[in-house]
Formats: C-alpha cells, structure tokens, sequence
C-alpha cells in the first residue's frame, strides 16, 4: 500500500484496512504527511490532524501530481483459478493496462465462475492501485462464450493482436524485432493454455501467435515476461 486511495473529496480515512496499515505499518502519528490519491483524480499529500479507532482525519491536503498514463493495451484472459485471478488482477492494474476481458476457455473449469471471489474483483483492483500509486481503474468485461466472443467483439477491438501459445514458431523476442508498433491485445490463457481450436479461431480473426520459449509458464510469469515490454 504505497497511496491511500480515497474516494473524491475526503477529508478523512474510514476504510479498516487503511487505518491498520497506518497504524501498525507505517506508524504513522499526529502531524505526520501521507501520500493520498483520489479514485480518478489526482495524487498528493495530506496531514494526519487527528488519529481515532475508526478514522483518521486529514489537513493540509494537496493534490497536485496527475496519476500515471494507462498503457494502450487491453488483455484477453482466459479464467484461470480464482485464487491466481486475484493475483493476476492486482499486477495488471498494477501495471497499468487499460481493459481486461476475461473469457470463458475450454480448460476454464465451470466451478470457476461460480467462485465468491468474482464479486471482490473491485478489491483487488483497489489494492492494485494502491500498490502502483495509480488512482484509474481499468475497464473489466467478463465474456463467458468463447466462440461468440471472438466472432462478434473481438474484431472490434482496433489494433494489432497477439496470442500467447507455447508451441506458436514465432518467438516473442522475432515479433518484437520485426515490429515497429507494439500490439493493443494481448491474448493469454489460463493454466494449461489455449486448445489449438481457440489459437485457430483467435487466429482466423487477425491474431499472430508468439512463444515465449520451450518451458511452459504459469499464467502470472506469463503475464509478467509480457507486459514487462510496456513498462
């Protein structure tokens, strides 16, 4: 938690997880400065005036710094577990993409979009926002039919395209090589990947497969060896 993320117009903290963190983490004291954000506004300063049990109130608050560009990229995930899901959703807002679609794929188990955690996905967005001092959401679209996904919307989506598949004889490293733009979608299964079905379908709509290597990685190294080319 590098910011404190509050809604617009604050004055105080209220959020429990907010107070602990300044509390039993940073420590924090009357007259102390924090590094504040405003959810879609800017990033700042403010001064700890009054410290209670279940708020923190705020002085001095300056907000002045505009928070980083998005990059220009939406990522199409296939559900992966919902555990890894949480994981996946911080980094990635973490890291600044501007939509994610996540896709119902083949090795998407069905018990997958029945998890609670489906309903805490703004959490988990919240803390990755935090962690990068970010103050804009990306857009989140859930898409539980594959076919009629890519057929219909995903030649909506504007822009170059690629699919992650391990066993694509294109390299990542040769497209980035050969290429003087970088895509807009980025394509990326979930454990287990793609079935060549999907691959060919995705394909047939304008994608290029790329390869990251011979080992097969986890969704989240996956994610991470990708995005890194944008950061």
């Amino acid at each position: 938690m590098n910011c404190i993320l509050l809604p617009q117009n604050a004055k105080s903290i209220r959020d429990e997880q907010q107070i602990m963190h300044i509390k039993e983490i940073l420590k924090s004291k009357v007259g102390d400065t924090l590094t504040i954000a405003e959810i879609n506004g800017n990033i700042g300063k403010a001064t700890i005036s009054e410290i209670n049990n279940d708020e923190i109130l705020l002085s001095n608050i300056t907000l002045d710094k505009k928070p980083p560009k998005k990059l220009d990229l939406t990522v199409i995930l296939a559900l992966p577990r919902p555990k890894v899901l949480r994981r996946l959703i911080m980094d990635m807002t973490s890291l600044g993409i501007n939509k994610l679609i996540i896709v119902n794929s083949y090795k998407s188990e069905k018990s997958y979009w029945q998890s609670p955690l489906l309903k805490r996905i703004d959490e988990f967005i919240f803390e990755g926002l935090q962690q990068a001092i970010d103050t804009v959401p990306p857009i989140i679209e859930f898409k539980k039919r594959f076919k009629p996904f890519v057929e219909d919307d995903f030649p909506l989506l504007l822009g170059k395209s690629v699919i992650a598949h391990p066993y694509a004889s294109q390299s990542w490293k040769t497209y980035l090589d050969n290429t003087d733009t970088m895509p807009k979608i980025l394509c990326i299964g979930a454990e287990g990947g793609w079935i060549d079905y999907e691959v060919d379908l995705l394909c047939n709509h304008g994608c290029e497969s790329v390869s990251l290597g011979e080992r097969i990685l986890r969704t989240e190294a996956v994610v991470n060896v990708l995005l890194g080319g944008w950061v």
